[in-house]
């Protein structure tokens, strides 16, 4: 996932590190508190297209079936 965060860099000349420090922390802050929520899971892709999927490259994974990972579930 690419990071899409700014980055900042201070250039006022008079502000001391400590000052540099909290503006710093308080944009992390910010950025934390307004950061949209995480996209949803993708859904299970449909047990025929997988089928398909598995058989146009002829293979079989092992430990896995054609109709899902587990066949005894």
């Amino acid at each position: 996932m690419p990071n899409r965060r700014p980055s900042f860099r201070v250039v006022a000349p008079s502000a001391s590190p400590q000052e540099a420090a909290a503006i710093a922390a308080a944009l992390e802050q910010f950025f934390r508190a307004t950061a949209p929520p995480p996209a949803p899971a993708d859904p299970r892709p449909d047990r025929w297209a997988r089928r398909h999927l598995l058989e146009s490259v002829q293979r079989e994974p092992p430990g896995l079936c054609a109709w899902g990972d587990d066949p005894h579930r």
